[in-house]
């Protein structure tokens, strides 16, 4: 197995999870810490000898600015845009720093983004969503009239279908927050959309898809298959993560379709339309859609494999001493939940079982973990999630004898990380 091209992370991409990179568990593990480290002079550390600032005096008082910000010392911690990507910010994407987070919640803040046309802060008390097509009773509904109705909280990951699609083209682009982070989960409030369309009198007999439509400017729309939308999953959601959605996340209105891809999850949501065949839009004929093997076109790719990813040691990221390490990241499937996830610190030659953290929600991001003592060799790290269809996350051999070296969309491969001697972590891809 021969890795993919390296590339050494700029400063501003090493802000990893500090525990991790400072090998602050070592001692825990009966690894000897550098004295250097361990004792700051001859005498003790002077941060436990010296009292600080804050505990001996007063603190600031009650936030003035009304809505809580993080600490000044976590300002690394952010949304990055991609240099290699278009620079028309309205049409563009920001990746999520997955390797900075904890547990399977994004903050709201962090949230991935990607858009087709800006983003937008509109009014709600003007903005109003209508549904028609195979219905009794067309209805347009106010955000007022939506938030009266009995709503539902649900965790859910979104995944761009594009995630990790520069890989494909064997760019081994620095940092997990690249490779991965158009990935973010949230709790979504909302009205299911099966009792919006219960209430129009929807012709569920002979309606087989809807037409979901944004307020944009692009006017973005979508194809969702009803069976998707029987089972109650998919809501009409003016909440995330407690709150209601921040604007660059769709305010005051966007769909959550459970599973598939980000484009589905129609923002600035106003229509509904209930038909009987899929729409064909601009963004399921002309984009969306991969280049097989054959020179056909692989359309209506919705739903997001069983993909995982370690964000622990992971691509930027500076190992400072061999010893223990809690190796750690994130597993998702869009067709339920995740069953187990192996890690390999040899290239795949041998798997271990990891620690799966709760919750395990169907269709949301897992946390695993498992323990690891680096011996200061070279390794190769990686991550292999198995969901409770069975599906088993492919290698990228196995996926491009299916699909071939021209997709973008729906890289669901093994990532691979690769541990020098030296500590860097850096973006390999084995075969």
């Amino acid at each position: 197995m021969t890795p993919g091209p390296l590339r050494k992370a700029p400063e501003n991409f090493l802000d990893g999870r500090r525990g991790f990179l400072r090998g602050a568990v070592a001692a825990a593990a009966g690894v000897a810490i550098p004295a250097a480290r361990a004792q700051a002079d001859g005498n003790g550390d002077p941060n436990i000898l010296n009292l600080p600032e804050h505990s001996t005096g007063l603190g600031q008082g009650v936030a003035t600015d009304g809505y809580g910000k993080p600490s000044k010392h976590e300002g690394n911690v952010q949304r990055r845009p991609s240099p290699g990507l278009t620079q028309t910010a309205q049409s563009s994407v920001s990746f999520a720093p997955l390797q900075s987070l904890f547990g399977i919640v994004t903050p709201s803040g962090l949230h991935f983004e990607r858009h087709h046309q800006g983003w937008w802060d509109i009014d709600p008390s003007r903005h109003r969503f209508m549904i028609n097509g195979m219905v009794k009773t067309p209805k347009v509904f106010t955000m007022d009239e939506l938030m009266r109705l009995p709503a539902v909280s649900r965790f859910h990951f979104i995944e761009c279908g594009a995630n990790t699609g520069m890989e494909w083209g064997n760019v081994a682009v620095p940092t997990v927050q690249y490779t991965h982070g158009m990935l973010s989960c949230s709790e979504f409030t909302g009205v299911p959309l099966i009792t919006l369309l219960e209430m129009c009198g929807a012709d569920f007999k002979g309606g087989k898809f809807v037409l979901a439509e944004a307020a944009d400017g692009s006017s973005l729309t979508r194809t969702i298959p009803m069976s998707l939308i029987r089972s109650g999953e998919v809501l009409v959601a003016y909440g995330q993560n407690g709150e209601m959605l921040r604007p660059e996340n769709g305010y005051p209105l966007r769909l959550v379709v459970p599973g598939v891809q980000g484009v589905s999850w129609v923002k600035y949501l106003r229509r509904i339309e209930v038909g009987d065949q899929p729409y064909g839009t601009k963004e399921e004929t002309i984009h969306y859609v991969d280049l097989m093997p054959d020179g056909r076109h692989r359309q209506y790719s919705g739903i997001q494999e069983c993909k995982s990813v370690i964000t622990t040691p992971s691509g930027g990221q500076v190992l400072l001493d061999k010893g223990f390490y809690s190796v750690n990241g994130l597993a998702w499937s869009g067709r339920g939940k995740v069953k187990r996830v192996d890690v390999s610190v040899d290239g795949g030659r041998d798997w271990r079982t990891a620690r799966l953290e709760t919750p395990v929600l169907s269709r949301c991001l897992t946390r695993f973990s498992i323990d690891w003592t680096w011996n200061g060799k070279p390794a190769v790290v990686q991550s292999r999630a198995v969901d409770e269809t069975g599906y088993v996350q492919p290698s990228y051999r196995q996926l491009r004898a299916v699909r071939g070296t021209r997709s973008i969309y729906h890289n669901n491969a093994i990532q691979s990380w690769l541990v020098e001697e030296n500590g860097e972590v850096k973006n390999v891809q084995l075969s």
